[in-house]
This record gives structure tokens, sequence and C-alpha cells, in this order.
């Protein structure tokens, strides 16, 4: 690779991080301030009285539980309607119902933020599924994981509370105060970087060669805008972001990154306000840049190398990413959507080199954390700290407590549960499909385009992304069968709402508790020596889970 090469991959970065370091306080703070002011909006008064919620009526973590599983609830069944009545809607573009079991996989999977999609969107779905279906999940889906990262950030900064918050206020504040603004500029800016925004259809256009072509047009840059800014991922055809309509320049390809880490790297300095001590913002955002740093380099230095026979040969591996963007604006891409929550792409990480396509596998999982989905990459940091908080107090003799909160053994059983959940599902998942005679022959006939190590590392890979609610995939498998249309979607399921319940349980067993003062024996959590304490804890954790299922799949693969 030439100098010059190495250095445009280098400014890129330098680019994106500055952007981020300048956005870092100001959308931080109006972020906290967003879920603190007592002040409503006159749409938002109207909201209320629409939905008959009284504003100033606080809710314990149950009730307040109760409110994210019925509203996603009747969102999972709105949008599977939608899709089985396809046939019946205007704007339909001519397509028909949508199978049953794909109905209900994409229904929750949407519902879910983590948008896997097992089909061809511009050729499954029509303008009203779009818009009034998959678009309003990508901004209600990341509104409720804000929501419930606010929640726990509330648990820590209340004292003696039994209230947490209002869902429905967080949830309301969250779409029209922060990602409907955010969303609006945020197309427009797409739409001045060459991303296409039409009704138009299907076009036949005549080709240079005196043929014709089907061109799909549409809505692209407003659903752009949202699948980025909320980590949501799907995209609005089946190349997603390596679409020339979805992303035509590495100018887009720049901003589309931007987007997508904004608001989850914003979120540290939101607690730090919160909890009133911005130096626990700055130790979280640490410990996300930290590990972010570290996993896009090694992805881009493995891409560099070329390892495998076809990139020795080629001298390069190009396989499966855009020229438009090269390596580094491909390893870019796929380290941020792997490191949130989104899933989109801009190139196949399935074609990715062995030791190269388990650095996207390993993000994921470490939890998305770094800095992770818009909301749960916060809260699933401030699991992890719960859980170094405790580590280090046993091993340096010092209280358990963080920001001011003890960390008994309640906060530890909930923080212990919520890093087991997406494991089990992650390997269970994976087992019961080549564990069961007659779903692993199905597995291995059906969805299954590339036999042996690398095969079972594409079902690792959906299982790992589903659980994880993140929805990129190794693009070889077809999982458009009736055991993974139903496995994946399970797996979506649980690995959205059982760690949103434990993390709501949490808060409100942190709330109700009154201020521990800090003393010589509090471990101090706003040091260098916790940052690096949190980030080993995160790896080490993910390290013993993991690391036998990898050594059968990518690193078998990449030994070969």
């Amino acid at each position: 690779m030439d100098a010059a090469t190495v250095l445009t991959g280098i400014l890129q970065l330098a680019t994106l991080l500055l952007i981020l370091a300048l956005l870092y306080r100001p959308l931080g703070d109006w972020i906290a301030h967003v879920y603190t002011t007592q002040k409503d909006a006159r749409v938002e008064r109207g909201l209320y009285r629409l939905v008959g919620v009284d504003p100033r009526s606080e809710q314990t973590w149950q009730v307040y539980t109760r409110g994210v599983l019925a509203f996603s609830i009747v969102g999972v069944l709105f949008v599977y309607a939608l899709q089985r009545l396809q046939g019946l809607l205007p704007y339909s573009l001519g397509l028909p119902a949508v199978p049953e079991g794909l109905a209900f996989n994409t229904a929750i999977s949407f519902v879910t933020n983590t948008n896997w999609q097992s089909y061809s969107p511009e050729l499954t779905m029509g303008y009203t599924v779009q818009l009034a279906g998959l678009a309003v999940q990508n901004f209600v889906s990341a509104a409720v994981g804000i929501a419930v990262a606010v929640a726990l950030v509330r648990g820590f900064a209340r004292r003696g509370s039994a209230t947490i918050g209002n869902f429905w206020v967080d949830l309301t504040r969250g779409l029209t105060r922060l990602l409907l603004p955010l969303a609006v500029v945020s197309a427009i800016a797409l739409v001045l970087a060459g991303v296409v925004q039409n009704a138009n259809g299907f076009a036949e256009v005549a080709t240079v060669t005196g043929g014709t072509q089907v061109i799909p047009g549409g809505p692209v840059a407003s659903q752009e805008a949202i699948k980025l800014l909320g980590t949501n991922g799907g995209g609005f055809f089946n190349a997603n972001s390596a679409h020339p309509f979805e992303n035509p320049t590495p100018w887009s390809n720049l901003l589309e990154i931007l987007l997508l880490l904004a608001l989850p790297v914003a979120m540290p300095r939101a607690f730090g306000r919160i909890v009133g001590d911005d130096r626990q913002g700055y130790a979280i955002l640490a410990v996300m840049a930290s590990i972010a740093v570290v996993s896009i380099v090694a992805l881009t230095w493995l891409e560099s190398l070329g390892l495998g026979t076809a990139p020795q040969l080629a001298g390069t591996a190009m396989e499966g990413k855009e020229a438009r963007f090269g390596i580094f604006g491909s390893t870019l891409f796929a380290g941020a959507t792997t490191l949130t929550s989104t899933g989109a792409v801009n190139s196949m990480h399935d074609s990715y080199t062995a030791l190269g396509g388990m650095i996207p596998l390993i993000n994921m999982m470490l939890g998305e954390v770094a800095p992770g989905g818009v909301g749960s990459g916060l809260y699933g940091m401030l699991m992890l700290a719960v859980i170094a908080v405790f580590v280090g107090g046993l091993l340096v003799g010092r209280t358990p407590e963080y920001v001011g909160k003890k960390i008994g053994p309640a906060q530890i059983k909930l923080a212990s549960l919520y890093i087991l959940v997406t494991p089990v599902l992650v390997l269970a998942g994976t087992a019961f499909s080549f564990g069961i005679p007659a779903i692993r022959a199905d597995v291995e006939s059906t969805s299954i385009w590339n036999p042996g190590v690398h095969g079972l590392g594409e079902v690792l890979y959906a299982f790992t992304s589903a659980a994880n609610n993140n929805g990129s995939a190794f693009a070889g498998l077809t999982a458009n069968t009736p055991w993974l249309n139903t496995a994946l979607g399970v797996a979506m399921l649980l690995g959205r709402f059982v760690p949103i319940v434990l993390v709501l349980a949490l808060a409100g067993s942190l709330a109700a508790q009154k201020p521990t003062p800090s003393s010589a024996g509090t471990l101090p959590t706003h040091r260098p020596q916790f940052v690096g304490l949190l980030a080993v804890v995160a790896v080490v954790i993910t390290a013993l889970t993991y690391f036998p299922v990898l050594t059968l799949a990518p690193l078998a693969e990449g030994l070969v």
C-alpha cells in the first residue's frame, strides 16, 4: 500500500475524531437538557393530552418497564400487519404481501433497533411499508434506547427516590427535541452529498449499449438519515451503504460514519452532566474511544496485509470492498457500524480476510459498547462499570461504590445477568443450528453457501448480530428460511428486552438508595486506573465467553 493511500486513511480518521470532539460537549449538554428540563413544548403538551399522559407524573421502574414493553409489542404488531396487508396499501409499487415468517422476523428486527434484513428491500417493501412502518420504527426504537439509558442515569443521580422518570415523556422528548430535528438536518446534508430523495418508483432507462435497465428510486435520504442517527442500519436498498444511491462519494461515506457515531459518543457527556460530575463522562468516553481506536486500527491493518491465498495473488484484499472508498474507507465504516449497533455496511464483511472478518464479530461480542448503539451503548458500558467497580473493590480492598451509590449483591446480580443474556442467545442459537440433526441438514443445504469453518462463521455472525441488535451479516448466509427467520427473531426479541428489564431494575434499586459520601475507602472512578480496569473487564469477559467458539470459525479459517 502506497504512502498516499495511508495518509488519506489517517486524514479520514483524524477528521472524524476532530468533528466528534467538537460535537461532544454541545450535543451531550443538549441531550442532558432535553431529559432534565421541566418545560414542555406546545406540541409535546398536545401529544400528552392526546394519549392521556400527565407529564409531571413519574413512574417506578416496574411501571416504566411495562410502558417500554407495551409500546414495543404494539409496534411489532403494527409493522407485521402493514407487511401482510402490503398488497392493499397505496404506493406499494405493485409488490405483494410479505410472507408470514419474513414479516415476523422483519417486524421484530425494526422494533428492536436491529434492522436485520433477510430480503432485498427494493424488491420486497413498497413506499408505505418503508415509511409508515420501517422508518417510523427507526425513530421510535432509537428513542426507546435513549429513554432506557437516561432512566439508568437517573438511578445513579437520584437519592432515595421510588421513581426513575416517565417513559412517555422521555420517548416524546427523544423524538421531538432530538431525533426528528437532527434527522431533518442530516437528510438535507445527505441530499446535498448526492443521496437520492424522490418518489419515482421504478424507472426504465436506456443504457449506453442500447439495452434497458430498471432503476429504483425512493425517499432514500430521509430514511438514510435516521438509519444512521438512530444506529438502526436497515438500508433502503439491498446493498445498503455500498449502493451509490445511498452512499455516492467518499465525502458522503465520511458523513454517514459521523452520523452513526454522533449520538452514542455524546451520551457519556449527558451522563456526566446529569450525575453532576463531568469527569465520570470523560472516563466512560475514554474507555469507549480506546477500544474503538484499537479495533479500527487492527481491522485496517489486517485487511491491508491481505492474508490468504487469493489476496496474496491479487496483491490486495479488495474483494467485497467498494473501489470508491478503498480499504480505509471500508474498514472505518465496518468498525464504526459494529462498534455501534448500526449494522449498516458499505462493504461485504463476508468477503473480508478470515482474521479481518473476525474483528467486526468481536466488536459485537464486546456488547457494542464502544460507543455502542444510541442509548444501549451507554447503559451497556455502565453495566460493565458496575462489574468493574465490584472487581476493583475486591482487588484493592475498597468499598464498591459508583457515582455515590453502593454496589451490593442485588446490583451485582442484575449486572451479571445482563452480561450473560446475549452470550446465551448467541451460543445456544449457533449450537441448535448445528446440533439438532434436522435443523443442521436444513441449514447446511439451504442457508450456507460456503461449507466448512467459514459456513460456521456465517451462522455465528448471524446470531451474534441478532442477539446484540446489530443487523449486519456475513452475506453468504441465506437467512430467509423458516428456522432462521424464527430463531433470529427470537434472539433479537430477547436480546433487546431482557437486558432492558435488567437495566431498569438496576435503575430502580439505585434510585432508592440514599447518597453515600466519598471517603478514603472509595475507589476513584474518574482516573486513568479505572479507565484501564473497565477496558480490561470488557475485553476479559468477552474473551472468556467467546474464545472457544472463535477458535472453531474465524481463527481456524485464518490458520488454514
